[in-house]
């Protein structure tokens, strides 16, 4: 049974030589696979959290936001830019994480700047050329952190009192309504 001691540390190496080929398979360096762990424990913890602050049973019934932000870029003939709040109740959180990003619709891409901000997820939506924006997610997502998030809270509260302009997206789960601060002037560029 037991190992003897200079056995020990090349079990050791082995195992460490075998978790960096693991990540080295998935592509993530050592200090993004710890990463990855922090940012799926913290999805979970946030996503305990939205349940029982808006007494819901989870997601099941609601579309993606992902497909709300599709659709409403859709519905608007893939406008120059755009920015509303869709309520956190009404759609399943997929896009956790990601603060700064490039979404493709219909071969147009768009650089999405997103946040929660309860109780509403913000977009504001660019019509742009691809581009690399992983330093402003980590970025924009560093500085959320290091808030606790009390920014965007109070930019969710303040939303909640202004936002006075409706609008419904279709998706395959029904109708989802969500909300903009101001008119916007379809087809302006700014």
């Amino acid at each position: 049974g037991e190992i003897p001691e200079e056995g020990k540390g090349s079990e050791r190496k082995r195992d460490f030589d075998r978790r960096a080929e693991i990540e080295a398979e998935l592509a993530l360096p050592p200090a993004l696979g710890v990463a990855a762990a922090a940012a799926a424990a913290l999805k979970k913890l946030h996503a305990g959290l939205l349940r029982l602050v808006l007494l819901s049973g989870g997601s099941a019934g609601k579309p993606k936001a992902s497909e709300v932000l599709s659709r409403h870029l859709l519905q608007r003939g893939l406008p120059h830019w755009t920015s509303f709040c869709v309520k956190y109740s009404s759609v399943d959180n997929d896009q956790f994480g990601l603060s700064s990003f490039n979404w493709e619709v219909k071969g147009t891409n768009y650089h999405i700047l997103r946040t929660g901000c309860f109780p509403f997820i913000k977009y504001h939506c660019s019509r742009a050329p691809h581009q690399d924006l992983a330093l402003q997610n980590c970025f924009f997502s560093t500085l959320k952190i290091i808030n606790f998030g009390i920014p965007t809270l109070l930019y969710g509260i303040g939303s909640w009192f202004l936002a006075n302009v409706t609008e419904t997206v279709h998706t395959h789960y029904g109708p989802i309504t969500i909300y903009f601060l101001n008119k916007e002037d379809e087809g302006a560029m700014y």
